[in-house]
């Protein structure tokens, strides 16, 4: 059997040095927050602050009540090897109370984690429309990360309650554009983190985003990274695979239900359609998983053993 690669997981950042302008805000009374209001809201939109989980409550009216388990403890098993990669978002109740406002799911997973603190954006009451005006700001600054872009922009959309259209009109860019930031939080945490840290670019995460195969993306992610491949050098290694991949379940000879129902649901737990069960007379046959790469078989290896 294949040994296993051990991962190295970078140490998380100051927790000091992320907290300090938060406290250094509210350590104002209230009278001066509120005289400086614009100012305060204009910090805190893109301050990240860490706040212990024992000091947030959910909102009482969050109108998502249902979470998948099996969702959720895979994003907690994430948030163990590379930390909360998008922080959730909170309103200040007092110093040491505050409400959720978006980010519940990822609020849940960091205590299955085992967290005691979380990464998270603070807002006031009442400050919608300053909040809007202060990330479409924040995001035109040229220090930004593509994946802290697409974080506001998410921001932008769930906080401020903008359609695909509005966010267009107020960044004075094409849907498309934006969309393709977008894209970029839907990939795993491992290259998101990458994207941040400039190990790759945008268009490296757009051209992985495209890829529903876990394990072939996961190659292709760390061939990039490692060999330092350019953005049409991954392009020309997708496109290769989707010329290449294989037939989808709906084009192959049909089989038993009961098997059928295995084969997609192994599918599923290895993540890729590669997996094929292939009967050789009744109650015979074989398991057929390929691999192209040790981290493949590697991450074969772990859905196993779990």
């Amino acid at each position: 059997m294949a040994k296993k690669i051990e991962r190295k997981v970078t140490p998380p950042t100051d927790k000091k040095q992320l907290g300090s302008a938060v406290r250094a805000i509210f350590s104002l009374s209230d009278q001066e927050i509120a005289e400086h209001t614009k100012e305060v809201v204009r910090e805190l939109s893109h301050t990240v602050a860490i706040i212990p989980l024992n000091q947030i409550e959910v909102n009482p009216f969050q109108p998502r009540h249902d979470f998948d388990e099996n969702a959720l403890e895979e994003l907690a098993d994430s948030i163990k090897v590379h930390g909360l990669i998008q922080p959730i978002t909170v309103r200040r109740l007092s110093a040491t109370a505050y409400q959720l406002i978006s980010g519940e799911r990822r609020l849940r997973a960091s205590r299955k984690a085992g967290l005691e603190e979380i990464p998270a954006y603070i807002r006031l009451a009442n400050d919608q429309e300053m909040l809007e005006m202060a990330l479409v700001e924040n995001i035109q600054r040229e220090d930004l990360n593509d994946i802290e872009v697409a974080i506001t922009l998410q921001r932008l959309k769930e906080e401020c309650h903008l359609t695909d259209e509005q966010l267009s009109e107020r960044m004075g860019k094409k849907r498309s554009t934006l969309t393709n930031h977008l894209r970029l939080l839907r990939l795993p945490p491992d290259i998101q983190k990458a994207i941040k840290e400039r190990l790759l670019t945008k268009g490296h995460g757009i051209a992985l985003a495209g890829i529903e195969d876990y394990a072939v993306r996961d190659s292709l992610f760390r061939k990039a990274v490692r060999e330092q491949l350019s953005v049409r050098e991954l392009e020309r290694l997708v496109a290769t695979y989707s010329a290449h991949k294989p037939k989808s379940a709906a084009s192959a000879p049909t089989m038993p239900d009961d098997y059928a129902r295995i084969q997609q649901s192994l599918r599923e737990r290895f993540g890729t359609p590669r997996v094929q069960i292939k009967l050789q007379g009744e109650g015979k046959g074989q398991i057929v998983l390929p691999f192209e790469s040790v981290d493949q078989l590697n991450f074969y290896l772990e859905q196993i053993e779990k």
